[in-house]
């Protein structure tokens, strides 16, 4: 059994809105196990949603086989299928379906999963950050600096979310279903875990100075966090839950807190609710509603080809949001695209899409620049004499996957400047220059693809990047890597000829 050193405290609580509760959570510190849920469906189907999450992620994690992100990714979606087959099985529960975040603390990291809207911070050296995405309308522009946090609070579209657990089957490994991050988790950090009820309520600057008032104590810096949400309306169910390392406390000692040494909590809060409750006279009843329940945007799938929705792909793009599907028919498309965080991207027919130069530019054609969660699937990327393309996609800090793509006859196949994309079962052929070329710190996965680059080279590894390679064959064209890579990518790959080549020096970029 993992054992870890931690403190940890955790409530959950209905709000003064909602007479039922269906947040759940679970805390093993033992085996490093934390766990907050959200259940959607009202009434009693939302309740058995999130007990259903938890007793299945529990059971899961505690079994201690396998790699710790795939143990995450196999119990969230063993959650998922039972929650589905229960609810086809009982009318009643119709509908429901849960949002959550977990964290399973492994040597020095925590591994987060997450589907949803509810959060998880990290407070360290005085600082709080948010780990977790949004998977929701007004996350995804609050994440990328369009809403302030303040606007995001207030916004009415707050309460839709793209993704959630239970609404349809789901594979562990399905793009657009599960985040799943790794970060550190020193002793002198704490985690904090919670359901929307909270951060819809309580700004990230409180809630970081209750955790550092409170160090040491994670059962206060929740009872005041809960305190807070009802203060400030209490509209949802509201669950908190604190992990704290165990050199924490020292360390939070040395950190600013932002209020006067001299006010004692009591005095903290009765300040609070005194300005709370004047606010709540000033805006009358409205500030007491009920929120409104959580509503889950279906994903689509948005038609692109002659007589379809979109005529071209960008056009579909453009409308597409996270968790939707941009299926592209026969034909060929000269336009540049550029992938979005969130939407698949898929040739109808596998190798039935052809991408070919743009009418203008000198652009790749398909781009993604910090761009998570995406996929493009199935399609040809094709340049020749009458159509140069001098290069056919183009990957900048990206965390996108690549499947069954075919590219031919372009100066250079993919280019990939950092950021972990993967790259799975294409074929390049005839590429001018390079095949694929990796620079930056990207520690790309390449696997089962087959490089017959006969005019340049078939892979260029700068010495920067660490990419994973394995299961790939070579046919032609040189292969270029870093000399600390030799022994593994000869191992791990088939080289027909030639055999590859130690890097000795960065290229320069033309």
């Amino acid at each position: 059994m993992v054992k870890t050193n931690v403190r940890c405290a955790g409530a959950s609580d209905p709000g003064r809105v909602r007479h039922n509760n269906e947040d759940a959570l679970y805390a093993d510190s033992e085996r490093g196990i934390f766990l907050v849920v959200d259940g959607i469906g009202g009434q009693a189907a939302g309740e058995k949603a999130a007990a259903i999450a938890v007793e299945r992620i529990r059971a899961r994690l505690e079994r201690q086989t396998g790699a710790p992100e795939q143990r995450i990714r196999e119990a969230i979606t063993m959650a998922n299928n039972e929650i589905l087959r229960q609810a086809r099985a009982n009318p009643e529960w119709e509908g429901m379906a849960c949002v959550l975040t977990v964290a399973l603390l492994d040597n020095g990291s925590a591994v987060v999963g997450h589907v949803g809207d509810s959060r998880l911070y990290q407070i360290r050296r005085g600082e709080i950050r948010k780990i977790t995405h949004d998977h929701s309308p007004v996350g995804e522009r609050e994440d990328s600096r369009e809403l302030s946090e303040a606007e995001a609070m207030r916004h009415p579209r707050r309460n839709e979310v793209f993704r959630d657990v239970g609404s349809e089957e789901h594979e562990p490994d399905d793009s657009n279903f599960i985040e799943v991050r790794r970060i550190s988790f020193d002793p002198d950090s704490a985690l904090l875990l919670c359901s929307d009820g909270l951060s819809d309520l309580v700004t990230s600057n409180e809630i970081r100075r209750a955790v550092l008032r409170n160090a040491g104590n994670p059962e206060g810096a929740v009872r005041d966090l809960i305190a807070a949400a009802n203060a400030a309306g209490g509209k949802d169910n509201v669950t908190v839950l604190v992990v704290e390392g165990d050199e924490f406390a020292a360390a939070a000692a040395e950190a600013p807190v932002a209020e006067h040494a001299g006010w004692g909590r009591g005095v903290a809060l009765f300040l609070l609710g005194a300005v709370l409750a004047g606010a709540a006279a000033w805006f009358g009843r409205a500030w007491w509603a009920p929120v409104a329940p959580p509503i889950v945007i279906r994903p689509r799938v948005l038609t692109v080809g002659q007589g379809a929705a979109f005529g071209t792909i960008m056009e579909a793009m453009t409308q597409a949001r996270a968790g939707d599907t941009v299926d592209v028919l026969t034909g060929e498309y000269r336009e540049e695209v550029r992938l979005k965080s969130g939407v698949v991207l898929r040739s109808h027919t596998e190798g039935d899409a052809v991408l070919r130069a743009a009418p203008v530019g000198n652009g790749p054609a398909v781009l993604a620049e910090n761009v998570t969660g995406a996929r493009l699937s199935g399609f040809r990327i094709v340049g020749d004499a009458s159509l140069p393309l001098r290069l056919g996609v183009l990957l900048i800090g990206s965390n996108v996957e690549l499947d069954d793509v075919d590219i031919s006859g372009t100066r250079i196949g993919i280019e990939i400047r950092g950021g972990r994309p993967t790259l799975r079962a294409g074929r390049f052929v005839d590429c001018l220059e390079r095949g694929l070329w990796i620079e930056g710190d990207s520690t790309a996965r390449v696997s089962h693809n087959s490089f017959r680059a006969t005019h340049g080279a078939a892979l260029v590894v700068e010495e920067s990047a660490r990419p994973e390679l394995v299961y790939n064959v070579f046919e032609k064209g040189a292969v270029q890597i870093p000399a600390s890579m030799m022994e593994q990518v000869q191992r791990d790959n088939l080289f027909l000829e030639p055999v590859p080549t130690a890097r000795k020096e960065k290229r320069k970029k033309e």
